[in-house]
């Protein structure tokens, strides 16, 4: 009986409201995909001032409910939740350089996203062989 009595005597703390959340979440996500993220810290050497730049891509998803129902022995009962989440991605994509002669921008080569377009256009032209082959095209 006593842990009635002390948990009707503490007030229950309420969850955050749906939309907060789904706000929360997308000045978060923002926050990491600012200019900061895209261009980074200039570095000097000799008499060239080199800036970093890269590629940011976000992504968020969010979701909100809400419902009512009853229990087999007649209560009824409602409820709401939301929730949401997002990534941020960021990757080098080209360098900026800027001395006597002007600017230049250099890209950066990514050799991971050249081998993997490599392999899965090799994968699609040898599928595609294969139906070829077996006369299904």
């Amino acid at each position: 009986m006593t842990d009635e009595i002390a948990m009707d005597a503490a007030p229950m703390e309420e969850s955050p409201e749906p939309m907060q959340v789904i706000q929360d979440t997308m000045d978060q996500l923002l926050a990491t995909a600012d200019v900061n993220a895209v261009y980074g810290t200039h570095i000097r050497h000799g008499g060239q001032i080199i800036i970093p730049a890269a590629e940011v891509f976000a992504v968020a998803g969010f979701g909100i409910g809400s419902g009512t129902g009853t229990d087999k022995d007649g209560g009824s009962g409602n409820g709401s939740g939301g929730g949401g989440g997002g990534r941020t991605f960021a990757r080098p994509v080209a360098v900026v350089i800027s001395d006597a002669n002007g600017v230049r921008v250099k890209p950066v080569l990514d050799t991971t996203k050249l081998g993997l377009a490599a392999l899965t256009a090799a994968g699609f032209m040898l599928a595609t062989l294969a139906k070829m082959m077996r006369g299904k095209i």
